[in-house]
């Protein structure tokens, strides 16, 4: 057996306000190639299907246009859970539809642990997969009068552990042939490198979680969440697959991958990571002003055509005008996205925050209360309940 590991397509992101709908097109025809060429049997998506909690239609026809794509290839089961940006209701909906064809999708905690257990049979081989979501603090947690918030940060983080404790108690139960078991998850487990493209998606670090606090019955771990594939806590066995294309300039020192993992006589025998084809090309141009102009005739595109985009850091001072860099990029097809100016102040106030900003997506709610603190002469270094607080408040406003 054949299982195809995958995370994070964020499908419908936007990368400076630009659409990235033509490198997640082409994403999706690759990959349904790769499934349909190296004959995966299996695939496992671990959250961030979709980039918000509200899919455009665009968003959702590539979605459905994809699982239904899959039926005409050796791809007989498919497993989603959800992820911190995907709403719960929407992957859920057509839940009992896909499940006829052979998709299972969970994407919210569920009430008996045992509807996250899949006994997968293919080939004369069976697996079985403990399909995690991403634990919102609401489903796992409640609040008892009286308790103290370092109550509250334990009890969350040892009801996370607990939830693996028992989706390894229940796969056991059912595991009659001892059967190898991979769990799924959508979290932040220590150690592990981020971009600026994620989110933390825990309350301050309570949700963060290692290597070790996973149950060795498992015999993989595929995690979603972090955008650099990478394997936690040097444990081959527990990996994060990375987002399939680039959601930041800040992810363009690495591949992006998928992992394929083979099953023969109860065992899993290999694990490989895949280079995922770089569909854009991506330049993070640095210097002064005409070492950066002098590079342009070198930017160029690669085979599947797509226009490059620029990121360009000035080592200049923060009155330089930018103009020049515009008008001379006219003359080349690429897309300047993002100027920045290297000595710039690093810190702004929420006024000059507002005034740079073109659009208040650009506005990251942790960055402005950050900010006010700062006006205000509050040290959140020394008060770090407080900034657990406002990103528990956070998350309970995003998951409404």
């Amino acid at each position: 057996m054949k299982i195809l590991h995958t995370a994070d397509w964020h499908l419908g992101h936007r990368l400076h306000e630009h659409s990235q709908l033509e490198e997640q097109t082409l994403f999706l025809a690759w990959i349904e190639n790769y499934i349909s060429n190296e004959k995966i049997d299996l695939l496992l998506i671990s959250g961030d299907v979709f980039d918000n909690g509200s899919p455009s239609n665009q968003s959702l026809a590539m979605y459905y246009n994809f699982l239904i794509k899959l039926k005409s290839t050796t791809c007989s089961q498919i497993i989603i859970t959800g992820g911190n940006h995907d709403s719960p209701g929407t992957l859920n909906a057509p839940k009992e539809l896909l499940n006829a064809l052979s998709i299972k999708v969970v994407g919210k905690a569920t009430e008996k642990i045992a509807d996250e257990v899949f006994e997968i049979n293919i080939n004369d081989e069976k697996v079985l997969i403990g399909a995690v979501p991403y634990l919102r603090d609401g489903d796992i947690r409640r609040a008892v009068a009286g308790e103290s918030f370092d109550d509250l940060t334990d009890k969350y983080k040892k009801a996370l552990i607990n939830h693996y404790q028992e989706i390894a108690i229940e796969s056991e139960k059912i595991n009659t042939s001892n059967a190898p078991v991979i769990a799924m998850g959508h979290l932040f487990a220590t150690g592990g490198s981020v971009s600026d493209s994620e989110q933390n998606i825990y309350v301050g670090t309570l949700g963060h979680i290692g290597a070790s606090d996973f149950p060795t019955y498992f015999d993989y771990v595929a995690l979603g969440h972090l955008h650099r594939p990478q394997i936690v806590g040097e444990n081959d066995r527990i990996r994060y697959s990375g987002s399939p294309n680039i959601l930041s300039f800040s992810e363009l020192t690495y591949d992006k991958k998928i992992i394929v993992l083979e099953i023969s006589a109860n065992k899993i025998t290999n694990i490989e990571d895949v280079i995922v084809p770089n569909f854009r090309e991506f330049y993070k141009l640095k210097g002064s002003m005409d070492d950066c102009i002098a590079k342009f005739p070198s930017i160029i595109s690669n085979s599947y055509q797509l226009k490059p985009w620029v990121e360009i850091v000035l080592d200049e001072d923060n009155t330089i005008q930018t103009d020049e860099l515009k008008i001379a990029s006219e003359l080349y097809d690429f897309e300047i996205l993002k100027i920045t100016l290297k000595n710039q102040r690093k810190i702004k106030g929420i006024e000059e925050l507002l005034a740079d900003a073109t659009s208040i997506k650009e506005l990251v709610p942790t960055e402005v209360f950050k900010l006010k603190c700062e006006e205000m002469d509050f040290d959140l270094d020394q008060n770090q309940q407080v900034w657990d607080a406002f990103n528990e408040v956070l998350q309970a406003v995003k998951n409404q």
